[in-house]
């Protein structure tokens, strides 16, 4: 007897043996299809199809959004006809599922993959991310809303005041930067995928199926969004992340010094003004009313004109105090300054030389011994512990209340 193949056997028996071509999908349809298929695990999650209004979640309104769009777009309905296991594509037009007002155009664009300047046609879901990459994406662990954000708030204000005046900085997290993932702990800052990172906890250490011990961590992102994820996971996306980076620990010591050392130079001075005008409104508060900024130069050369300058309100101006810096960027201190006392900043339009309306900045509602306690908590370092209460005239402790 002949021996038969497998294929030449099912012929003989009348069985088809024509193989169904395996279907490839361009790279543009995988994104469609790596899009949907989020929509779908949303579904899956929650029982009902992602839905608009203000109190839903940031990321279920981008999806709902996105669902809108694949629903207009008749050759993204045959693509997902197979997938769409819920009939999230047959057309709703019910009125919640008009795109809100509430976010940005060009947000809502940029979350669907299209470029709100370019001349792409609404189908280039660029940034929607392949199997392959959310694969890659899902070892970095879902993220989830943050419940006690509020707590975790005031660090992440902390760390930028912190970076704005240069008592932190970043460093680009690469593989021969010698930063092991054993050195990433409790209390530490990250930037990740565009958002500040704080690792809250470090669990037990436990040992991987490679042999190599790792730990689970807490961390929490400063859109008020956390993950519990591997610490090797962690390293392994900062090492993908061409923009990723660690914040650095505070740098010891003060930030300046009103005493020169002998190999110090003079950078700058902090000057507090207050204006002579006769405006009534000026008049009225004119002991709480201060301009403070930052000057390389002499301060009473910077003012010589000010009866002639919109920025100090067309009047004449008295300096009040002067603080001198050593080696300190005067530009970052002074967005430091600026920030810290923000809820503060006094609004007040005047009319130019011009006959044209200005409204004067850098000027603040804020008593000169407030200012003075200000300055001597950013000379040790202590300045991103507390903030300024506006309506109490007084800086009280981030966490602790008032300050004594």
């Amino acid at each position: 007897m002949v021996d038969l193949s497998d294929d030449e056997l099912l012929a003989e028996l009348g069985v088809s043996v024509e193989q169904k071509a395996a279907r490839a999908y361009t790279p543009q349809q995988e994104r469609i299809i790596a899009g949907f298929e989020d929509i779908l695990k949303f579904h899956d999650e929650h029982g009902r199809a992602p839905q608009h209004g203000e109190q839903r979640d940031i990321f279920e309104r981008l999806y709902a959004v996105r669902l809108d769009r694949l629903r207009e777009l008749a050759d993204c309905r045959s693509l997902l006809a197979g997938l769409d296991k819920h009939g999230l594509l047959e057309a709703n037009t019910d009125a919640s599922h008009i795109v809100p007002d509430a976010l940005d155009d060009d947000a809502l664009l940029a979350e669907l993959g299209i470029d709100p300047g370019g001349d792409d046609d609404i189908t280039q879901l660029r940034h929607v991310q392949t199997r392959e990459e959310r694969q890659a994406a899902e070892e970095i662990a879902n993220r989830e809303r943050c419940i006690d954000f509020a707590k975790f708030q005031p660090l992440f204000a902390d760390v930028q005041l912190e970076l704005d005046s240069g008592v932190r900085s970043t460093r680009p997290f690469v593989k021969d930067a010698g930063f092991l993932k054993a050195d990433i702990g409790t209390g530490q800052f990250f930037i990740l995928g565009g958002q500040t990172a704080y690792v809250a906890e470090v669990g037990e250490t436990i040992k991987a199926p490679n042999g190599e011990f790792d730990a689970r961590l807490r961390v929490i992102y400063s859109n008020g969004t956390e993950s519990n994820l591997l610490r090797r996971s962690l390293q392994r996306a900062l090492y993908k992340d061409d923009a990723g980076r660690r914040i650095t620990d505070p740098a010891a010591g003060p930030l300046f010094s009103d005493n020169a050392g002998e190999d110090d130079t003079e950078s700058g001075t902090i000057y507090v003004l207050r204006s002579k005008s006769d405006h009534p409104q000026i008049a009225q508060h004119r002991d709480l009313i201060h301009k403070i900024g930052v000057t390389g130069g002499s301060v009473t050369t910077r003012i010589a004109a000010a009866e002639n300058d919109a920025t100090y309100l067309l009047a004449g101006v008295e300096i009040i105090a002067e603080y001198k810096l050593f080696n300190i960027n005067r530009t970052k201190l002074e967005r430091l300054i600026h920030r810290f006392f923000a809820d503060a900043a006094y609004d007040i339009q005047i009319t130019d030389r011009f006959g044209k309306p200005v409204r004067p900045r850098e000027w603040f509602l804020v008593p000169l011994h407030v200012i003075d306690e200000a300055v001597e908590r950013i000379k040790d370092g202590t300045i991103t512990e507390c903030r300024y209460d506006a309506k109490a005239a007084r800086l009280v402790h981030t966490s602790l209340g008032n300050l004594s």
